[in-house]
């Protein structure tokens, strides 16, 4: 679709699922992403918009996160890809400062005026978009026009695959595309490359400053940067390995056609916005808590746990020494300890011995150090659930290459390495076997294949 796309030109569904497929996605993904597009065209068509009505339309992916499990806000490193399961959005320019968002039925919709001072909704969905827009208004010195948004997605909700993430960069997207935003002076001094656009999301979540670009309070998680980055930053066929705080791309690893990826959504709701957000926001509170403990015994200024393990070569034992004798801080000395083992193990030795062992096709090694991770966020981090444990020791039974849990925990989704030509019966026979463990959440847990996909691209 290289000529002007149109709302009637999106309802084209087999000249979409070929602009799609040329993007990136397997000819499958293609196929089953082209009828979202059409869908969400048609909806902004009941709203009596013209059919000739120029269009904007994004695919957003949500995150795998191979290994990296709460890593990246302090500093560490992740391994993580693309999924071909996503937001398809499309968005008509309005002549207004008016937003107006229809999700995946036109009845579900929010609507408001972008402004500084918008106060959003928190509990529900439109909280993303309507925190995008406060943050844009009050970053770029410009009255920003409204947009009329419409969306499908099929990523199963509050899995771990950053959909909340994903409502965030596609927001951001529509909004960026309407207003010239890559034109303005803000932009181009504080957002050089993807991945400093991926980072500058990351503070529209947690509220952050960036650069000269003021924060403010954020969706009420603090996180990192990994899901926005991998949503926007990664390649089809390809694992990304990155560090953060800044973010910077370690290396890029081929998964080969022989093994796709295949998730389990285990039907346990972890939403970081809902009842676990207090959870999530604990192990950030322990990292940070960990840092500052560091800093007050040896008078340093380390900003996260990496910096802290970077500042000497001895660094490691030291800070557990210091952890270990806390006294008057916030957790007990054993919670630290335990909170920073885990990100040394997953963040300076998993992760640096699982990509270097993928890359040169060590499988075994590779899916050693994937158990590792799996068993330290067990005994370490404690923020898995019985279901998740199962998922992951399942699959390795069933004969998965590798698995592990990912997202933020306390539900969520699993991910394992399987052979191409045995996915379906794999999955299959996964499915079977949580049902008879878990019927309850069974029933709300979804399976599927995905290959790593590319990041978000506008069609």
């Amino acid at each position: 679709m290289s000529e002007q796309i149109t709302l009637n030109k999106l309802t084209d569904t087999a000249r979409v699922t070929e602009t799609l497929a040329g993007k990136g996605l397997t000819a499958r993904a293609a196929s089953e992403k082209a009828p979202l597009f059409t869908a969400a065209a048609e909806t902004l068509l009941q709203m009596n918009l013209p059919e000739d009505a120029p269009a904007r339309a994004f695919f957003i992916p949500g995150r795998i996160e191979i290994l990296g499990k709460h890593t990246d806000y302090a500093g560490g490193r992740s391994i993580v890809a693309a999924a071909e399961h996503g937001f398809c959005m499309v968005a008509v320019d309005r002549d207004d400062q008016r937003m107006r968002i229809f999700a995946d039925e036109a009845a579900e919709k929010t609507e408001f005026e972008i402004s500084p001072d918008l106060t959003p909704t928190l509990g529900h969905w439109s909280n993303y978009p309507m925190t995008v827009a406060r943050r844009l208004a009050r970053n770029f010195s410009r009255s920003l026009r409204g947009v009329d948004v419409a969306f499908r997605n099929d990523l199963p909700p509050a899995a771990g695959m950053s959909s909340s993430s994903a409502l965030i960069v596609g927001s951001y997207l529509v909004l960026a595309g309407v207003n010239g935003l890559a034109d303005s002076d803000e932009y181009r001094s504080n957002i050089p490359d993807c991945e400093s656009l991926g980072e500058y999301l990351g503070t529209i979540e947690n509220g952050q400053d960036f650069g000269t670009l003021v924060g403010d309070s954020g969706v009420g998680t603090f996180g990192g940067s990994e899901d926005h980055t991998a949503i926007l930053c990664c390649r089809d066929g390809q694992l990304s390995q990155y560090s953060y705080c800044p973010v910077r791309l370690e290396r890029r690893i081929e998964l080969p056609a022989e093994y796709t990826l295949a998730i389990a959504s285990s039907g346990v709701i972890a939403e970081k916005t809902g009842s676990a957000r207090e959870k999530y926001n604990r192990a950030t509170s322990l990292a940070g808590t960990a840092v500052k403990t560091w800093n007050a015994t040896t008078g340093r200024s380390d900003v996260n746990l990496a910096k802290a393990i970077a500042s000497e070569p001895d660094a490691a034992g030291l800070i557990r020494n210091v952890l270990a004798d806390a006294k008057d801080v916030e957790f007990p000395p054993d919670k630290l300890v335990k909170r920073f083992d885990h990100f040394l193990a997953e963040s300076e030795q998993i992760i640096p011995a699982a990509g270097q062992a993928l890359a040169r096709g060590d499988m075994e090694e590779f899916a050693r150090q994937v158990d590792r991770s799996q068993e330290l966020t067990e005994t370490l981090l404690c923020n898995q659930v019985p279901e998740t444990i199962f998922l992951a020791g399942c699959a390795r039974k069933i004969g998965a290459v590798a698995a592990s849990a990912f997202g933020a925990g306390f539900g969520g989704s699993v991910w394992a390495m399987v052979a191409t030509e045995v996915a379906e019966e794999q999955i299959r026979q996964w499915s079977e076997r949580y049902a008879e463990a878990f019927p309850e959440s069974a029933a709300r847990a979804r399976f599927f294949t995905t290959r790593p996909g590319p990041g978000a691209f506008a069609i």
